[in-house]
Order: structure tokens, then C-alpha cells, then sequence
């Protein structure tokens, strides 16, 4: 079955769901913010098909999350770097293991992120940009950003879910 692209929605959690939205996607770039670097790694940590990692990785690359790296000509391998954007992505991945320790690991954390600028063990907090305090969905209201396809507006707004910036009071 064909999926469903989101690519050219105009939400960006849509097209990040279309870019890393299969399970294996963040697996590997999890693996990637752990250290792994070669073909072999990924296969034997995550335990999936050639196939599919080749597949996972090379729409990684070509996104731009990761880097081929040749490290040997004879015969030629290569690495896989995480670029700017590639670590960009770490506090998705950060935020996602806080919520899965709080509700998916009655244990206890599996890992343990330890942040080593203050030497203390850490978990991913989302905060206000501007005064630095928790993001909590009852603080929050969304509007339409510049982004937002013009043709699409109206009906939007009409939902009642969405401030609209450019109306005046």
C-alpha cells in the first residue's frame, strides 16, 4: 500500500511525520546521536534488513540529516555523519525518551542522558523560548504564521482553533 505524503501540508509536524514518521527513521537517528557511524553498526543495533536501512539511510542523506562520508577506497565504504540539521533533530529525540520514561518504562529510564557542561545527569524540558519557563498545552494558543497557504486561511479560521495575527481589534 502506497502511504499517504504529507510533504506539502501546511503543517510542520506533517511533513516532519513525512520525513521521520515510519518505525525505523528515528531509530537510526537515535543510533546516530549514540555514536554509530557504519552500515554494519545500525544493522547489528537495530537488527533490520539491508533493505530497509539502505532505504532509512539514503533518505536521511538526501534530507540532509546525514552525510556519507567515504573512510576506504578498496573496496569503497562509507560513514554516515550527522549534518547541522541531522543534530538539530537531538531535542526531538530527547523530548521523546522524557515521554516515554515517564509513561512507557515503569523500571525506570532505559538510558540515561548525562549532559556533560554541568556534569549532571538530565532530561529534556521544553520551555518558552522568550521567558524560559515549561511549555504546558493549557498556556498555549496557536495562530496562523506566515507559512500558512493563503488559500487555506479562512477555513482555518473558521475552526475557531487558531488566533489570526493580521486581525485587528
Amino acid at each position: 500500500m502506497k502511504r499517504t505524503t504529507f510533504a506539502d501540508w501546511p503543517c510542520t509536524v506533517a511533513r516532519t511525520v513525512d520525513l521521520i514518521g515510519d518505525w525505523w527513521t528515528p531509530l537510526v537517528l537515535r543510533e546516530a546521536f549514540y555514536g554509530a557511524r557504519r552500515f554494519e553498526e545500525f544493522e547489528r543495533v537495530l537488527g533490520l534488513s539491508r533493505n530497509v536501512l539502505t532505504q532509512r539511510l539514503t533518505r536521511l542523506t538526501e534530507e540532509g540529516l546525514l552525510e556519507r562520508v567515504r573512510y576506504q577506497d578498496r573496496p569503497p565504504r562509507h560513514e554516515y555523519h550527522l549534518t547541522d540539521k541531522g543534530r538539530d533533530f537531538f531535542p526531538v529525540i530527547a523530548a521523546m525518551m522524557r515521554w516515554g520514561d515517564r509513561w512507557l518504562a515503569p523500571d525506570g529510564p532505559p538510558i540515561v542522558l548525562h549532559h556533560k557542561t554541568c556534569a549532571h545527569d538530565t532530561h529534556a524540558e521544553v520551555v518558552c523560548a522568550h521567558c524560559r519557563e515549561p511549555l504546558r498545552h493549557p498556556d498555549i494558543s496557536a495562530s496562523l504564521g506566515p507559512g500558512f497557504p493563503a488559500r487555506h486561511r479562512e477555513s482555518a479560521l473558521a475552526t475557531g482553533r487558531f488566533d489570526d495575527p493580521q486581525r485587528t481589534s
